[in-house]
């Protein structure tokens, strides 16, 4: 494909997802198409040519294919299966980041691969134990971060003090909060509540620089008390699918009600303008991924059900944090914002 003026270019696991390559390849094609970014398709040479063909213009955009055809499962032992495949799509594109070839990395497959590969590829920034996925989530204001909301099923308290660092300056440089108040997912708001690990990294966040409110419950995370809200990666990705089911089954629920008689048929008409606005706010596709903060190279974690419109708007968010200060911020952040214990 053709290269065109040298642009920022995205590294794209095409193999990664349910509906992979296609979603990704048409995806990643409208991202190349409409904004200011290159692709870089990874994956079986042969096949993504074949997809590409369905474009007519592919020919003409900022599209690179490199063969990478040995896929990771969903269902496999991602360090296993890293070790038995040099050539996966998803460690070939994190070697691409890290030798500058490509800005970012989005795959939408095996997330601990992902994670791991980003991890050895592009180490930690200084002062980071571990990455931790952050999901932005709606609320009533400018939108809240969760994290972990995958990476880690198992931490320490000082990985949660670390957590909050880098969401606050997730907050500050992508969601424009000034002084982003941090919250700690707990099953009660008294401090006294929760398991060892919440009640330790309480002490921690309380002593930290950060604006500590306390626990939050799950009820509370979309009601914009805390801009950052962190846990666990078991807890935060049970928080994350459980919102997920409610919104589709609350959606069929709405549709179901105002088909069934002929006023609220009416009443869908003119109310299909406020239920589009209220699927943007809660679809994941409209963000498009999640970043893995904490890294010295940037990676963005999309759905496993990510759609084309999804990998477009996952690209645009690796492009636009490549171009912005969201790593440097997290750096000064860990440096100033918190006083690390231990």
């Amino acid at each position: 494909m053709k290269a065109g003026a040298r642009r920022p270019r995205v590294a794209v696991d095409a193999t990664g997802g349910d509906f992979a390559p296609r979603n990704i390849v048409d995806g990643a094609l409208v991202a190349a198409r409409h904004l200011d970014v290159g692709v870089i398709l990874l994956g079986a040479r042969e096949l993504l040519r074949d997809e590409l063909r369905r474009h007519g213009d592919a020919a003409r955009l900022d599209v690179t294919v490199v063969d990478a055809p040995e896929t990771i499962g969903m269902q496999e032992s991602p360090a296993a299966a890293l070790r038995r495949k040099p050539r996966a799509a998803v460690r070939v594109a994190a070697g691409m980041v890290a030798d500058g070839e490509a800005v970012a990395l989005f795959s939408a497959g095996n997330t601990g691969a992902t994670m791991l590969a980003a991890h050895g590829a592009f180490g930690c920034l200084e002062g980071v134990d571990r990455p931790a996925l952050a999901t932005t989530i709606p609320t009533a204001g400018r939108g809240a971060v969760l994290l972990d909301s995958g990476a880690n099923v198992e931490c320490r308290p000082q990985h949660l003090l670390q957590f909050a660092a880098m969401g606050v300056a997730y907050a500050r440089t992508v969601l424009g909060v000034p002084e982003p108040k941090v919250g700690l997912l707990s099953i009660g708001e008294e401090e006294t509540k929760g398991n060892d690990l919440t009640r330790e990294a309480h002490q921690l966040l309380r002593g930290s620089r950060l604006r500590f409110i306390g626990n939050v419950e799950a009820r509370d995370l979309y009601g914009g008390q805390a801009e950052v809200i962190v846990c666990d990666g078991f807890t935060g990705n049970i928080a994350l699918k459980v919102s997920e089911g409610l919104v589709e089954v609350v959606e069929g629920f709405l549709r179901d009600e105002l088909k069934r008689t002929f006023s609220t048929r009416v009443g869908s008409v003119l109310s299909r303008r406020a239920f589009r606005r209220f699927r943007r706010r809660v679809d994941y596709s409209e963000v498009g991924g999640a970043p893995l903060l904490g890294l010295s190279g940037l990676c963005i974690v999309g759905h496993g059900r990510s759609s084309a419109k999804a990998v477009r708007n996952a690209v645009a968010m690796a492009h636009r944090f490549a171009t912005g200060e969201m790593l440097a911020g997290i750096a000064r952040e860990l440096q100033t914002a918190t006083v690390m214990h231990g």
